[in-house]
């Protein structure tokens, strides 16, 4: 048996055990969304392929994990062997050498990753996180609703049209709410939407100058459609919902529309899963002066800290759960309707891919339309389209988010939230040095 690593784990959901690791036992921190738990179950295959090495697994909701994987990696910690992280981290981490760089044999084709996904995840060439899935948004509805209110959708609908569909399909003596929109406070969940909702309203979160933007007319139009159309026709208790608590509710039927991450279809066509799978129609994002940035792109992707002991083993797994023989092995499993997608060109170009998932054509196209070199209507000068990828957005754009959710609970205006959020994003950028 290796010696003891003397590295603390953290106390985390779903993991037993004692507060050390044998050599050999990797850590790994990941989010609590339905292809990672797939993922889980999936240990005994990989940990059968590698002997001698085990997984521990710590499981954590969103902001939960953006919060202590940051925290590890900034004070390097130690408590994990391979993180979960995504296209903001990876590069701004990968410049700090805060992460090893990944590098596959030829077999595992890292060519086949679709660019927006491999670009995204590298820094000056290198690539620092491997996607396990990657995504868009896009509007998943209730066809059968939208058709009996004699309404339609179609791609990139105006967000007047959204909302007035929305009103349409609500029945709230039936439990139906016509709109589900994400309300919990985070830089990549309620702000991941706002964000893109904002931009479509013309609105950025930075002029050229890098001073903050969000006292504009155009993210007061944008917050206040947003809360006005959520009052209407959303679900109560919005301000606590994220993609976990929207999806359980689309899958119960409560939701007629929800505009989210595009791996959510996989989810809602699932008749295991959903009581409306057969139900489900898709569309490009909405738009209001623009189409630019309305709709984001991320990768939940895995990552190797710059400090682990057991980085041989960590590649080892980043290989097997990134690769074109993981993604078979989860259709053999469970059907290629329910693979992870989002990252593989060889995913979209099968034909029992193909077949399987009828959201397939809309889930790539979200994901080539969107470009995080030009996601906003005017010129800014960052990149991203849900996020500006400096290291201060992080501290922001969690800042901002807290706001738009007390806005949206009726505890403040729109107007002291974006207030408070422009005082806020002013503060930072300041210390940090901008000007």
């Amino acid at each position: 048996m290796k010696s003891l690593r003397n590295t603390a784990l953290g106390l985390a959901v779903g993991v037993a055990g004692a507060s050390t690791a044998f050599a050999g036992e990797l850590t790994i921190a990941t989010v609590n969304n339905g292809h990672m738990i797939e993922m889980q179950k999936l240990t005994p295959e990989f940990e059968a392929a590698h002997p001698g090495t085990t997984l521990n697994w710590v499981t954590l909701d969103e902001g939960t994990l953006r919060s202590r994987v940051t925290t590890d990696i900034t004070t390097k910690g130690g408590q994990f062997d391979v993180m979960t992280i995504g296209m903001y981290e990876a590069p701004i981490w990968g410049s700090r050498g805060w992460l090893q760089p990944l590098e596959f044999d030829a077999e595992y084709d890292v060519e086949d990753i679709l660019p927006a996904m491999r670009g995204g995840l590298s820094h000056e060439g290198k690539l620092y996180a491997a996607p396990f899935y990657g995504e868009s948004s896009m509007i998943m509805y209730r066809k059968d609703l939208v058709e009996e209110a004699g309404m339609t959708i179609e791609d990139n609908p105006t967000w007047d049209h959204i909302r007035e569909v929305a009103k349409a399909i609500t029945n709230k003596d039936e439990g139906v709410y016509g709109i589900c929109l994400r309300g919990k406070p985070g830089w990549g969940d309620n702000m991941a939407f706002l964000t893109t909702m904002a931009n479509s309203f013309g609105a950025q979160w930075f002029n050229e100058d890098w001073t903050p933007a969000l006292d504009s007319d155009a993210w007061q139009e944008a917050v206040t459609f947003y809360v006005e159309m959520l009052e209407e026709s959303g679900p109560p208790g919005s301000e606590g919902n994220s993609f976990n608590e929207i999806l359980a509710l689309m899958n119960e039927g409560k939701c007629g529309m929800w505009i989210d991450a595009t791996i959510a279809a996989s989810f809602v066509t699932d008749p295991d899963q959903s009581k409306v799978a057969d139900k489900m129609a898709f569309a490009q994002a909405p738009q209001k002066a623009t189409t630019k940035g309305a709709n984001w792109l991320w990768a939940w992707s895995l990552a190797i800290p710059a400090g682990t002991d057991q980085a041989e083993e960590a590649m080892d797994f980043i290989e097997w759960a990134t690769s074109k023989s993981y993604i078979e092995l989860v259709a053999e499993k469970n059907g290629w309707g329910n693979v992870p997608t989002g990252t593989r060109q060889s995913t979209y170009d099968n034909p029992n891919f193909q077949e399987a998932a009828t959201f397939d054509e809309a889930e790539l196209k979200a994901i080539l339309s969107a470009n995080p070199e030009d996601s906003t209507l005017n010129p800014s000068p960052y990149v991203g389209v849900q996020f500006a990828a400096i290291p201060e957005f992080q501290a922001i754009g969690t800042a901002v988010g807290q706001q738009m959710t007390d806005a949206l609970a009726g505890n403040i205006t729109v107007e002291e939230a974006l207030e408070n959020s422009q005082a806020i994003a002013d503060r930072e950028m300041k210390k940090a040095g901008y000007y």
